[in-house]
This record gives structure tokens, C-alpha cells and sequence, in this order.
């Protein structure tokens, strides 16, 4: 792959990801439109170490809000790593469960099972946008409804409850491309009671947290593409595929940091429901693109 592409992916990547809209879904159809296979290995790999990218970008960005949350005191800490360690458990079963239902389901018989498959496809990414839309559009209309009932800490986590929640929705999200992991996770701290602030802080610290097992898990899918491949006499480079994926990282990376800083403001209060309607006028354009051949 050119590295035009790679820095065009990067790009999109980069913008999206702070806003609640899907930044996978973005880069998939990005790459659709660029007639690339984003359920390839190699592919896939490329995807998540963009995630990579923009996730060390947050922890630059966030990080004086987190060391003033979750590192002023030894309690402090505690407490938000028990939640991130409750909410992470809940993520990875319902996860799992799900990858194993799905893989059971739609592609029973087939020889070959993995719910990387199916990332690329755009009939279901729409609906999953969709599905998206909604959560954020409700909870965007309930946080108008109460604004200024909640004042903006800085000095606590989410509750148990909360952060239940919101780890057994992330769970949902990983299956699924269109369905924003943030804009779910946060709009369900929302919905659970929490500031939208708090729900925030916390739905990226558990991003971070989750990342470096995702890159992990496409790794080893990449290596046993490329013994699969090369036992069938078509070896796939493995080195290019890892030295691109690094590359896209890097400029998702920088991306992000300008996305983060330009596109903060529109994560003021009471702005939160035009990301569900954003989503959801984008699952129409996915739906269309569908129909179109894509």
C-alpha cells in the first residue's frame, strides 16, 4: 500500500477519534472507497495500530486531567484501578461471547472463522452507526434537559455501577465497526448518572487499557496469516505489513494531537446530541454507499 494512503487513513483516523462518531467506521470506508481490503491481516493490523496512534495521542492530551483525577492519592489510584479492572473483565466476556456467537452464526460451515471478516462490510457498519446514533442522540437530549446538574469535577472517578456499565457496553462495541466505542461508553456513563466529563475521562482511560490487547491479538492473527501463507507458496510480507502499520501510528499520532486540540471545543455541554445525528446521517451515506457497489 502507497504511503499516501497510509497517511490519508492516518488523517481520518486522527480526526475522528475524539469525536463520538466511529473513527474505525471512518477508516474502513476510507479505505473501501480506496478499493482496499480492510479485512485483511494486514489490513486489520494497519487499523488498530491507527487506534494505537491516536490512543498515545490521548494520553498526552488527557493526561494532567488524569493525574489530577486518578493519581492525586494513593486512594485515588485504587479506586480507579478496581473500576478499570471491573469494567475490563465485564468488557472482554460479554466480548468474547459475542465474537463466538457471531462466529457460529454467520459463518457456520465455513472453514475459516474470524470476526475480522467482517469488518469491512458496510451493511454492517450502517446499521451499527445507526444503533450509535440513537444512544447518543438520547443521551445527548437527557443532558440538555439537566444542564447545570451537574457541576464539572475533576477529582473522582465514575461509580462501580457506572463503570459496570460502561465496560459491558464496550464489550458490545468491539465487535462491531460503526459502533462508537466512545460515543456508546460515555453516553451510557450518561445515561448511568454520571457527568459527561467523568464518563469521559474514564471511557479513554479504558481505551488505553484495552489497546495494547488488541494490537496483540491482530499481531498473532498476522503471523498465523503469514505461516498459512507461506505454506500454501504465497508468503505475505511480513516486515512491510509491520513497518507500514508503525508508519500509520505515527502519523495518526500527530493527527490526533491536532484533531484533539481543534475539535475540543465541540465537546462542550449540551452539544453532545449532534453526534448522534451526525452518526446517524452517516449510516444513511454507509447504506448508500452499499447499495452503490462499495
Amino acid at each position: 500500500m502507497s504511503i499516501l494512503k497510509v497517511i490519508l487513513l492516518a488523517i481520518v483516523q486522527g480526526l475522528a477519534e475524539l469525536l463520538p462518531v466511529s473513527s474505525s467506521a471512518h477508516v474502513v470506508v476510507a479505505g473501501k472507497l480506496m478499493h482496499l481490503n480492510m479485512s485483511s491481516p494486514q489490513m486489520t493490523l494497519l487499523l488498530v495500530m491507527l487506534h494505537t496512534g491516536t490512543m498515545f495521542a490521548v494520553i498526552v492530551y488527557f493526561w494532567q486531567q488524569w493525574k489530577r483525577t486518578y493519581f492525586s492519592s494513593a486512594d485515588a489510584f485504587r479506586r480507579f484501578a478496581v473500576r478499570v479492572i471491573w469494567a475490563t473483565v465485564l468488557t472482554g466476556i460479554i466480548g468474547e461471547v459475542i465474537n463466538k456467537l457471531i462466529e457460529k452464526t454467520m459463518f457456520k460451515g465455513a472453514p475459516k472463522a474470524e470476526i475480522e471478516l467482517l469488518f469491512d462490510r458496510l451493511d454492517l457498519i450502517a446499521p451499527a452507526l445507526l444503533a450509535a446514533g440513537i444512544v447518543i442522540l438520547i443521551a445527548g437530549l437527557m443532558e440538555k434537559r439537566r444542564m447545570g446538574a451537574h457541576e464539572k469535577v475533576y477529582g473522582d472517578s465514575v461509580t462501580m455501577r457506572q463503570a459496570g456499565w460502561i465496560g459491558a457496553i464496550q464489550g458490545l462495541c468491539l465487535p462491531f465497526r460503526g459502533f462508537s466505542r466512545s460515543g456508546a461508553t460515555i453516553s451510557t456513563g450518561m445515561l448511568a448518572g454520571a457527568s459527561k466529563e467523568r464518563a469521559e475521562r474514564f471511557s479513554f482511560a479504558l481505551a488505553v487499557v484495552l489497546t495494547p490487547a488488541v494490537v496483540g491479538r491482530e499481531i498473532l492473527r498476522l503471523l498465523k496469516a503469514s505461516h498459512e501463507a507461506a505454506a500454501a507458496g504465497a508468503p505475505i510480507d511480513l516486515h512491510g505489513s509491520v513497518v507500514t502499520s508503525l508508519l500509520g501510528a505515527v502519523f495518526a499520532f500527530f493527527a490526533g494531537l491536532v484533531a484533539l486540540r481543534w475539535l475540543s471545543s465541540w465537546l462542550e455541554e449540551g452539544r453532545w446530541y449532534l453526534f448522534g445525528i451526525y452518526c446517524m446521517v452517516a449510516s444513511a451515506v454507509v447504506f448508500g454507499l452499499y447499495h452503490a457497489g462499495y
